[in-house]
């Protein structure tokens, strides 16, 4: 791919979900993305938040995403 012409993107939201770690949560976004979506080029993340249990432990990390990919 050469970046020096003129190109076009389309971003789309997506949101990942794991147990472990905002950055499982961003990865599982972005693999998923990446079977869905040709072209996917880069992400930035929009928000980041989490669910407690009731035992007070974090129980799941969300993340949303904003993925980009080039437009044919």
């Amino acid at each position: 791919m050469t970046y020096g012409n003129e190109r076009i993107y389309k971003k789309i939201e997506v949101i990942g979900v794991a147990k472990g770690s905002f950055e499982e949560a961003m990865q599982a976004a972005v693999t998923r993305a990446h079977k869905t979506l040709e072209g996917l080029s880069w992400f930035e993340v929009q928000e980041m938040r989490g669910h407690i249990a009731a035992d007070g432990k974090i129980s799941e990390y969300q993340v949303v995403l904003k993925v980009a990919f080039e437009m044919k």
